[in-house]
């Protein structure tokens, strides 16, 4: 089939708009968010926001241990605009949702049989009554989102994400105003899990009534499903690896800990994870489809296209850093109650690890050169030096040790970048330089902070 035909609107004039929707999107969603934890941390025990983190994972995983990187197809390939493609892609994504459901059965009735007879440590979130439940509920998620439809990834193809942005809000306020409504008459764990439901459900409707694109039929063409297997096959194993890396710390802390620790710790991650969402989110509804377009078309601006996302995105980061390194404590004690004060010292040392959130920017400049290898390669070195450190580190020193080791392993993924950018001629040691007081700049608003608040 031939090439799409070039999108009329400049590429500069759609990035602009792209990341101001994608910002504003975030601004208002982690808004959203945020007033919820505030709302439901109220309502409900830390011990069920422990478990969630738990079934959430497990939902994640299965999810990343089938993913062939059907959206990363889509806005990378030629033929991502063809319906021949598009339909094929919609048919694998819905046989992979329905397998997951199947799959997330499955684990719920061996965690179910682990914890009866004793296999997990009664102390241990695994060990908890309601966590297969939960899995098995959740899992209806996996079925309803298979059905998403392929308009989704078009918008982000062409940087066209106004209505995307407008779907994953109300999407969000949908499952809010459900979790709020059922923990308001009843404060269990179920509040949790039916807002999750329907927030799936709403964005999977709205998927297709509300965008522009090819309406979504079953169809299965080999040649399609051959392009999307070769190029997702990388996809595969780095989600596989990547869900490791990004999920490693509550893994290993849930058979280390108990539901309420976790908990706490998950409302520190929440937080910091907030600010990597963001960035990532940038990186890959905007940064990834505009280098992207810009290999394609002009590949030796790559590297220069790269610096220009790099330099606005990692200022901000390491600003975020220093900030919540030097206040993280006291922004705990503003926002919750007494019960997750704890989780004012996890947010301190978490924060050091979003220094090395900015060359994941760097990581899609090589996959958008075709080059998803090295992608696999740089998140299978921070996996290994995760699962060394995390359990070394908790033994040794508990929970501190381990949320340290979390960070270093973080942190290991960078040098493995800045390797690969030198020998692709995508780094720039000056401009990383020049970005670097920005760091400097957060810790020292933190202070001034602390010195008001006091």
């Amino acid at each position: 089939m031939p090439n799409a035909p070039a999108n009329p609107i400049p590429l500069k004039r759609r990035i602009l708009a792209a990341g101001s929707w994608t910002l504003s999107g975030f601004a208002l969603s982690y808004t959203i968010r945020l007033g919820s934890s505030l709302v439901l941390t109220r309502l409900l025990v830390p011990g069920m926001f422990g478990v969630m983190a738990i079934a959430g994972l497990v939902m994640t995983g299965l999810a990343m241990f089938s993913d062939v990187g059907l959206t990363q197809n889509i806005i990378q390939s030629r033929r991502g605009s063809d319906p021949v493609y598009l339909n094929t892609a919609w048919s694998i994504q819905i046989v992979r949702g329905l397998l997951l459901w199947l799959l997330a059965l499955c684990i719920s009735s061996l965690v179910f049989v682990a914890g009866h007879v004793g296999l997990v440590p009664k102390v241990s979130v695994y060990a908890d009554p309601y966590l297969p439940y939960v899995i098995a509920v959740l899992s209806v998620c996996a079925v309803i989102g298979g059905f998403q439809s392929t308009k989704l990834s078009e918008a982000s193809r062409g940087l066209l994400l106004s209505r995307v942005t407008k779907i994953q809000i109300a999407a969000q306020i949908a499952g809010l105003i459900c979790m709020i409504g059922w923990a308001l008459i009843d404060r269990s764990i179920w509040a949790l899990v039916a807002g999750s439901i329907s927030s799936t459900l709403t964005a999977t409707l709205l998927s297709h009534i509300w965008l522009p694109g090819v309406a979504n039929r079953w169809h299965w063409d080999r040649s399609a499903f051959h392009d999307i297997i070769h190029f997702g096959k990388w996809m595969f194993l780095s989600s596989i690896l990547g869900f490791f890396v990004n999920n490693a710390d509550r893994i290993l802390l849930g058979g280390f800990v108990d539901s309420a620790t976790l908990g706490i710790y998950s409302i520190a991650v929440t937080i910091v994870t907030s600010i990597a969402q963001i960035l990532n989110k940038i990186f890959g509804d905007v940064s990834f489809p505009a280098l992207s377009e810009v290999e394609r078309e002009r590949p030796p601006e790559l590297k220069r296209t790269l610096y220009r996302f790099h330099i606005v995105t990692a200022s901000f980061t390491y600003f975020c850093s220093g900030l919540l390194i030097g206040f993280g404590n006291i922004l705990i004690k503003l926002l919750y109650d007494p019960r997750y004060a704890q989780a004012g010292w996890m947010l301190e040392v978490l924060a050091v690890g979003l220094l090395a959130v900015p060359f994941n920017l760097a990581q899609l400049s090589l996959l958008a050169r075709g080059l998803p290898r090295i992608f696999t390669n740089v998140i299978a070195i921070r996996l290994v030096v995760t699962i060394i450190l995390i359990p070394l580190g908790f033994r040794f020193f508990g929970v501190p040790g381990a949320l340290v080791a979390i960070v270093v392993s973080q942190l290991s993924s960078s040098p493995v970048t800045i390797y690969y950018q030198i020998k692709y001629d995508l780094f720039d040691a000056a401009k990383e330089l020049f970005i670097l007081p920005a760091f400097f700049a957060g810790l020292m608003i933190a202070e001034i902070f602390n010195l008001v608040t006091r």
